[in-house]
């Protein structure tokens, strides 16, 4: 028979096995029954590896965004030579910058290969090693004066290493979560990595705002900068304990042994297989990716150099939007479970499109809180967007490529949207002097989204297996035409 996808219209709907009572999954030949996700012991399987997942990903957030605030704050004045415009050494700290977004397709790439074959798990570990070392050895970085250009190279290399770790950690940390949760509530479990992004955010803004309102300037940029990066080595022994208390989904394991008997994975695999699952991800991507670090890494440069706010203060805004943001994630996560996936990412694309238009007149006013309203406005538009993309991505393929697609749709993006939007948007104020050209370049990002929004299937509801037991029964219509 040909299996069919729930939430089409006019779809049989395949036997669940949760819905069943732990009947054995069909994609899996029958062998292990899956357990019922309405236990005690399942919730709180549940929750340990939700934890394990933030705590993860709070961590290598912390170390990635930390990058990001330093960039502004701290690289373009002592790892570049000095310039008649200030806003050229910011421009050359945002290259640095996107070096990391470039590199996290490859480790998306290769941790998505190696997780689809071996486990989340394992990789996961992995992951949290590589971007806590690196970001460690950036705190003992010389400075531009004591080496002159090896230092921005050097600074370029451990990037390079922090964005590769980084581009895997995604992946696994939200597979992780979508793998063991109901199919019922996906969207809101899913969500809790994503809420993990803007407390690792919170984190580094906290750790860099406690550094600066403590220490002169001289002194934030002669050492105390390094701070934040050294503390990583604390946090990722923590991060690293917790990951290895859980262990992989029962659906992984089912889908491993399936792959042991001859069905592929890894990217080419998904790309032959899944194309519009993957385009359709990395457009959804686009205007999200782009509007976030407008509003969390651009927001600095603006008000620092535009609008002349002091750093400390700039800092403590972003700390209370970061908070606020972090709390949202989870309860859209939880309204794309009522609602669907699409309508609240739909309402996010366009109210997004916006925001540029209203928000840097708002800076351009000075008032604090003005600011402070139009960056937690700004990140709640980002999250109606940013909480579902999990369980969006995890639903468009089945358990054998699941962490090389949704790597590969949501790393790739990156090149192009997240790792040049600070660029393009210091350029645009250094050629026009004003912030309108900035809002048309966010606008003309949000149609691309909305095109892809447009080709994306709504998936709330559906199981796993029955993606699972869909592609084994396309797999073998193939292999009978052949």
């Amino acid at each position: 028979m040909t299996a069919s996808i729930p939430g089409n219209p006019g779809d049989p709907r395949p036997s669940d096995p949760v819905a069943n009572g732990g009947a054995t999954s069909a994609a899996s030949g029958g062998r292990t029954p899956a357990p019922d996700p309405n236990s005690k012991g399942a919730l709180a399987q549940l929750q340990r590896v939700v934890a394990a997942s933030m705590a993860g990903t709070i961590v290598e957030w912390y170390e990635f965004f930390l990058y990001a605030s330093a960039a502004t704050l701290v690289f373009n004045v002592i790892l570049f030579p000095a310039s008649e415009n200030p806003l050229d050494a910011v421009i050359a700290a945002f290259g640095t910058y996107a070096i990391g977004f470039i590199a996290r397709p490859l480790g998306g790439i290769v941790f998505g290969h190696f997780g689809d074959k071996h486990g989340r798990k394992k990789l996961l570990q992995l992951s949290i090693v590589l971007v806590g070392t690196s970001t460690f050895l950036m705190g003992c970085l010389p400075t531009f004066d004591q080496i002159g250009y090896l230092a921005p190279i050097i600074l370029v290399f451990l990037r390079f290493v922090q964005g590769f770790a980084v581009g895997g950690e995604w992946g696994g940390a939200v597979l992780l979560v979508a793998e063991h949760s109901p199919k019922e509530s996906r969207g809101f479990w899913a969500s809790w990595p994503q809420s993990a992004v803007p407390l690792g955010n919170l984190l580094a803004t906290a750790v860099l705002y406690g550094l600066t309102a403590i220490l002169s300037d001289e002194a934030f940029l002669s050492w105390g900068w390094r701070i934040g990066f050294w503390l990583s080595a604390v946090i990722v022994l923590i991060g690293y304990y917790i990951r290895t208390k859980v262990t992989d989904a029962p659906i992984f394991e089912e889908a491993q042994q399936e792959t042991v008997e001859g069905a592929g994975y890894g990217v080419f695999e998904v790309f032959k297989r899944y194309p519009r699952g993957v385009f359709c991800a990395m457009g959804l991507r686009f205007v999200e990716n782009i509007h976030y670090y407008l509003v969390v890494t651009f927001t600095i440069t603006y008000l620092s150099l535009q609008v002349g706010i002091e750093q400390h203060e700039i800092l403590g805004l972003l700390l209370g939007a970061h908070a606020i943001h972090a709390v949202v994630v989870p309860m859209i996560g939880r309204l794309a479970d009522v609602l669907g996936r699409k309508v609240p990412y739909l309402i996010g694309i366009l109210l997004t499109a916006t925001w540029g238009f209203f928000a840097f007149p708002m800076y351009d006013t000075g008032d604090g809180l003005q600011i402070f309203i139009a960056v937690t406005i700004g990140l709640l538009f980002h999250g109606l967007m940013y909480a579902a993309q999990p369980a969006v991505m995890a639903e468009m393929f089945p358990t054998r490529m699941r962490y090389s697609g949704v790597s590969l749709g949501y790393q790739v993006t990156a090149i192009v949207a997240g790792s040049f939007a600070p660029i393009i948007a210091t350029s645009l104020l250094r050629a026009y002097g004003n912030s309108v050209p900035i809002a048309i370049y966010l606008a003309a990002a949000a149609v691309v989204s909305l095109v892809a929004w447009a080709f994306t299937r709504e998936t709330r509801g559906i199981d796993l297996a029955d993606v699972d037991r869909e592609d084994v029964d396309r797999r073998a219509m193939e292999s009978v035409r052949s």
